[in-house]
């Protein structure tokens, strides 16, 4: 009996150390990619984009897409940051907000800017704190919607229609979405949104490490990613516990835009398809095999369609 209460022991402190050394590394894993710059280096190793309509693209949208634009500054709380301001052609059919993710720019938003000119948008493709023409923050860090919300506060003060007019669009991919979220979930000036629409959206942190651990090829993902959460509050000073606003966008009246893709290494696609089965509003989904922000690559035309689909629902 000694024995075997012995061996249980042993196996407990070593079942203890693994998820506690292991987690440590998952834990840093996951700041890594909260930390300014990291993601950025990564991103520079990968295949050019094919195109302007592709994430990665480079350059305004006159260049890229033909299209006449203003620099406009958003007076943010941290100071100005830089954004484009796209306008309608002709008559306005209403007013876009767009929202790149973590080391993302707003190039990223062609392939939604392209549609929203076409069907007599004016949109403002917005930086927020950490981008290059934005203003820098101490810690370095992203904060997964946490500290960007008010930023996008300011660019809807900027940008939205009075009180009396339209509503406004905010379209979101990855990071964006849980930016997008906190705004929803925390302003004042949340009613001021008519239409959401997200690509790969970030709406859980803690699925984000539950993937993370998943792919990291250890065992017991699950206890792992425990471990993790537990670990990374303090090591990133943010109330990550905090960064989950699916129940946000399932409360969200409005109609709403989602696609993503089931190969995304980066987010994974469960909560996005939980949260369009729970909602009640008016939902147009669009999923794909593709990876993170690739299921506009994967089909085009059938992204379009589905988006036009989308802006159709929006009432002025």
């Amino acid at each position: 009996m000694r024995v075997i209460l012995f061996v249980g022991s042993v196996l407990a402190l070593a079942l203890a150390g693994y998820l506690a050394i292991t987690g440590y590394f998952l834990a840093r894993s996951a700041t890594g990619i909260l930390t300014v710059g990291a993601v950025s280096a990564a991103l520079l190793q990968q295949e050019a984009p094919a195109g302007p309509l592709s994430p990665g693209f480079r350059g305004n949208p006159m260049d890229a897409l033909g299209l006449p634009f203003r620099v406009v500054p958003v007076a943010t709380p941290l100071g100005p940051a830089e954004a484009w301001l796209v306008p309608a052609a002709g008559a306005e059919a209403g007013r876009a907000i767009y929202v790149h993710g973590i080391a993302g720019a707003r190039e990223d938003g062609y392939r939604h800017l392209a549609v929203l000119h076409d069907a007599g948008w004016s949109v403002l493709l917005i930086g927020y704190r950490n981008d290059p023409g934005a203003p820098a923050t101490q810690d370095g860090r992203y904060g997964l919607g946490l500290t960007e919300w008010p930023d996008l506060e300011a660019a809807v003060d900027r940008f939205a229609p009075g009180p009396d007019g339209p509503g406004l669009l905010v379209v979101a991919d990855s990071m964006g979405g849980a930016i997008l979220g906190q705004f929803l979930a925390r302003s004042d000036r949340a009613d001021r949104v008519a239409a959401v629409a997200l690509d790969s959206p970030a709406v859980s942190f803690a699925a984000l490490t539950r993937h993370l651990a998943a792919g990291s090829g250890n065992p017991l993902p699950g206890a792992l990613a425990a471990v993790a959460g537990l670990m990374l509050p303090a090591m990133t000073g943010l109330p990550l516990a905090e960064a989950e606003v699916a129940a946000t966008f399932i409360a969200f009246d409005g109609p709403l835009f989602i696609a993503h893709g089931a190969e995304d290494r980066i987010v994974p696609i469960g909560p996005s398809r939980a949260l369009a089965a729970a909602r009640a509003g008016p939902t147009v989904t669009h999923w794909t095999e593709a990876d993170h922000l690739a299921s506009h690559a994967a089909d085009p035309a059938t992204y379009r369609r589905a988006f036009e689909g989308f802006l159709a629902t929006i009432r002025p």
